[in-house]
């Protein structure tokens, strides 16, 4: 059993984490793996409830999830900096990741702005 941690976060970020769990459900149907999710609150909203965007002791439980998807963060009511260093930088130095890896995959006769870019760009 996979266990995936979801944080919608703010914003459009609750509509398109929706859409993107549709996405793993039916891979999952597909390929025949099991998971099951817990969706945190973290985000602006929390922030404006609790004053903390995201509690230190989440670290904990968060480290026993195989995997993490995170939605969007920001808030036009929160204060720049304060959801980025209490959510985003707390988990990345948090749990030891530090990096956003996007992997992406260039498709012949698709333009894209790195077309003509390599790994030392």
């Amino acid at each position: 059993m996979h266990r995936i941690a979801v944080i919608p976060g703010d914003g459009i970020g609750p509509e398109v984490t929706r859409e993107a769990m549709k996405v793993v459900r039916a891979v999952a149907e597909r390929i025949g793996f099991d998971y099951e999710t817990v969706e945190y609150d973290f985000g602006g909203e929390r922030y404006l409830r609790t004053g903390e965007a995201m509690p230190d002791s989440a670290l904990d439980e968060l480290r026993e999830m195989d995997a993490i998807f995170l939605g969007a963060v920001g808030h036009p009511e929160v204060k720049p900096g304060i959801l980025e260093h209490g959510i985003i930088l707390k988990l990345r130095f948090g749990l030891d990741l530090y990096i956003n890896l996007r992997p992406i995959k260039l498709y012949p006769g698709v333009w894209t702005p790195i077309k003509d870019k390599g790994p030392e760009d």
